[in-house]
């Protein structure tokens, strides 16, 4: 009985898996009953199967037609892959200028379930520097990246005080004060976080748009405070816009307003 079980359910998974590949391969939305001809299945058992992917994310419906297009879980998948593997790439010119120009560590990062997701890094040439961050996560709420992030659609801002860690004194814990602190962000089109991920830690942070205009990135300088001093900030500020329009640009994004559109 168990090996019969087993088996119906490895063939539920193959023509499953059949109907996915079709809706993936095909050019344009397909119908149900298009792909239940094709993989020569009855049409009732081609809906079940294609319920059950729809629940999961992996096929959508075409507006109200019916027909079948790949899901949102499928979109995200593909699209991460190629924004990480081509914004990095696209990236490496302004990190470099950025580390010229600051001397400080140098990030590229981006949302991942879990926290800031850095995906790219160049090192500060001193001795004292932010360290690596390139394959560790952090919250969104205490640094500049995540900062932007949230700010701009691409992580969800933790509803409630608890959800905050406080990491230090400086770090914000009061979702009224993190909604003007964003707010803020989202005016200026810069974030900073001073002290508030850990003592003597400083970093700021620009958005980096794609061709569509919605932000994809947040690029980043951070060092330790004895140099990142208020000063310093002032003065790397348009330095770090101006590369986050830059990389923007490589991305394909050209339609710039003002310091919003940084």
């Amino acid at each position: 009985m168990e090996q019969q079980f087993q088996a119906a359910g490895a063939t539920a998974v193959e023509r499953g898996a059949d109907l996915l590949v079709r809706v993936l391969e095909s050019t344009e939305p397909v119908a149900v009953s298009e792909l239940a001809s094709a993989a020569g299945l009855p049409k009732s058992t081609a809906s079940r199967l294609l319920s059950a992917l729809e629940r999961r994310g992996l096929v959508e419906q075409d507006g109200a037609r019916g027909r079948l297009r790949p899901g949102p879980a499928i979109l995200r998948v593909a699209e991460r892959g190629m924004l990480e593997r081509n914004i990095v790439e696209l990236a490496r010119a302004s990190l470099d200028a950025l580390s010229r120009a600051s001397g400080e560590t140098i990030n590229l990062a981006v949302a991942a379930p879990h926290g800031v997701e850095h995906l790219a890094q160049v090192d500060s040439r001193h001795f004292l520097g932010a360290g690596q961050w390139v394959g560790r996560s952090v919250a969104y709420h205490c640094s500049a990246n995540g900062k932007v992030l949230i700010a701009f659609g691409r992580a969800v801002v933790p509803a409630s005080g608890p959800a905050l860690t406080r990491y230090t004194e400086r770090t914000i814990t009061d979702p009224a004060l993190l909604r003007s602190e964003l707010e803020r962000v989202r005016h200026e089109g810069f974030a900073q976080a001073v002290d508030e991920l850990e003592l003597g830690l400083a970093a700021i942070a620009v958005p980096v748009r794609g061709a569509s205009g919605d932000v994809v990135a947040a690029l980043s300088v951070s060092g330790p405070t004895v140099r990142m001093t208020p000063a310093r900030i002032a003065a790397l500020r348009p330095v770090l816009i101006g590369e986050g329009r830059t990389l923007s640009a490589r991305l394909g994004h050209h339609d710039e307003q003002g310091v919003d559109a940084a």
